[in-house]
């Protein structure tokens, strides 16, 4: 009697492995080498097929050349930890740190693999290894000020006494905080000048509310302007974005969850920083409860909600031709947003928006980033500012805080006079210029 295909003498044919040889998985006897806490899940890293995909388009391999630089490279890492064969020790910390978490292998990637969920994860492992001078200075940071509004206002009040003893780094990189602005808050609620087209409450932030707070204002004058109704809910905080970015995922969920309060009962939530929205888009899977997958689907990034909704298109110029637009990683890359800033620029009349040359690039701020890493995050500055600076754009249109810094401070060291601007800072002052000469020809 024959066997049946694919069998000889009882053994499947090419299911004895040589020796030495197996498949992929944790190996019989061996504990996977995680401390206690959130790590990078089994299902997330099976997820990996080590295509290499993801290796042109990542910005630390391009820089090094080197696979520990990569994603691939980073999952192997985390792999042979969740398998036992490796521990977390000073040399995954340094695969891990160097990572800018800017998700350009998530959007290339033919699996979808979630590489920013496991780095966060994996970034909570490597916190424990900290010296103490670093364990306090990110305590202070991320856990002090940040959470609490009235100590990093107080932080950016007394930023130009404490200029003199910054590092030449930080220096670089601060931008002015005027008391003008400091001093006088959002307010709570702003009435469009005739019927509501709805409501929309706005995450305020708090690096953008600290040191950008004219975007704020920016955001609700065109928001009114076109019809909506904005409010700034009472008990908001930083949206933890930082905090989940570097290994705080605890303090990340806490305020997520005052989040969720403060905004339990917005119809919609506006966000003008992209890394703020990108994440609180995924409060959801960062806290897996009904509640917070529904606020998660309320949040819309400023321009995107724009678009959506549509504009009013003002009928003035801002005062410049030429504008490029830079795309913030997590705008273009965890949220999907590209062309709709762009058209809401090409309502304005006589605005030419220009495209930056490897445009897709991250401009190296990542958050803490450009502090934490300064020689890799100014080798991406200088290319980003290059960039810019070739295209011969008197503004550019940035819709991160962090980003707005980074090319701010890279266009200084190039003696550049290219103006940075959110996108909805240069509505606003086509709109003003529009009212502005309606006035005039009423006077006249």
């Amino acid at each position: 009697m024959l066997e049946p295909e694919g069998k000889r003498g009882g053994a499947v044919i090419g299911a004895e492995l040589p020796e030495g040889a197996r498949f992929v998985g944790p190996i019989p006897g061996l504990e996977p080498g995680w401390r206690p806490g959130d790590a990078p899940s089994d299902a997330d890293l099976a997820t990996c097929v080590a295509c290499g995909l993801c290796l042109p388009h990542c910005p630390t391999y391009r820089l090094t050349g080197e696979e520990s630089a990569s994603p691939r490279g980073r999952i192997a890492a985390m792999r042979l930890v969740a398998e036992g064969r490796a521990e977390v020790d000073a040399t995954f910390a340094r695969f891990m740190d160097l990572c800018l978490v800017c998700r350009a292998c998530e959007d290339v990637c033919p699996s979808h693999v979630p590489f920013g969920r496991m780095m966060e994860r994996a970034r909570v492992q490597i916190e424990p290894m900290r010296s103490g001078r670093e364990r306090l200075l990110r305590w202070l940071g991320l856990e002090v000020a940040l959470p609490h509004p009235g100590l990093l206002a107080l932080a950016a009040a007394f930023q130009p006494l404490a200029r003199p003893f910054l590092g030449g780094r930080l220096r670089r990189l601060a931008p002015p905080a005027p008391w003008s602005e400091l001093s006088s808050p959002l307010p709570r609620v702003t009435e469009p000048p005739g019927r509501a087209r709805g409501t929309v409450a706005l995450l305020s932030g708090c690096v953008q509310d600290r040191w950008y707070r004219p975007v704020n204002r920016a955001t609700i004058r065109v928001l009114a302007r076109n019809g909506w109704r904005v409010t700034v809910p009472r008990g908001q905080r930083c949206c933890g974005a930082l905090h989940a970015h570097h290994g705080r995922l605890e303090t990340a969920r806490e305020l997520a969850r005052r989040n969720l309060r403060a905004f339990a009962d917005a119809d919609l939530v506006a966000v003008n920083a992209a890394g703020c929205g990108a994440h609180m888009k995924e409060y959801g899977d960062l806290l897996g409860t009904e509640e917070a997958r529904a606020l998660s689907a309320r949040v819309r990034d400023l321009t995107e909600f724009l678009f959506e909704e549509g504009i009013e298109p003002p009928a003035a110029n801002p005062g410049f031709d030429r504008v490029a637009y830079h795309d913030a990683c997590h705008a273009l890359r965890a949220q999907h947003i590209r062309e709709q800033p762009r058209a809401l620029l090409r309502q304005v009349p006589g605005l030419e928006v220009l495209e930056i040359a490897n445009g897709d690039r991250c401009c190296g701020a990542a958050g803490l980033y450009n502090v934490l890493q300064p020689t890799a995050a100014d080798e991406l500055m200088r290319r980003k500012a290059e960039a810019i600076a070739a295209t011969d754009a008197a503004v550019v249109a940035s819709a991160n805080p962090g980003c707005t810094m980074q090319i701010s401070a890279g266009l200084r060291m190039l003696g550049s006079g290219a103006r940075v601007l959110h996108p909805v800072e240069i509505l606003d002052l086509a709109y003003a210029a529009e009212e502005s000469a309606t006035k005039g020809n009423a006077d006249a």
